[in-house]
């Protein structure tokens, strides 16, 4: 897999907002990527040195749509921790 296909995107939310004052970011993965791909992937993508990464499953939600019952996508979520003093360009001009 390439390191392109691994990070789908990056989330951009209240908590993830707080959590990149503590050096975190929050992307979600492709659903097969392991903790050592997504290492790779960040360390390559964005030149940083991460320092760890923890992943989870996001179970998709039960919603309703015109009475019909329905259900969110379900996704990988990836919180990457990268050594202190480097960041990612990319979420600060979000």
């Amino acid at each position: 897999m390439r390191y392109e296909d691994i990070l789908i995107e990056p989330v951009v939310s209240e908590k993830a907002s707080a959590l990149r004052e503590q050096n975190k970011y929050v992307f979600i993965v492709h659903p097969d990527a392991t903790k050592t791909e997504i290492k790779e992937a960040v360390k390559t993508l964005f030149n940083v040195k991460v320092v760890s990464c923890t992943t989870m499953n996001v179970l998709g939600k039960m919603k309703r749509l015109r009475g019909k019952p329905g259900r969110t996508s379900s996704y990988k979520k990836a919180i990457v921790r990268v050594a202190d003093g480097e960041t990612i360009s990319a979420f600060e001009g979000v």
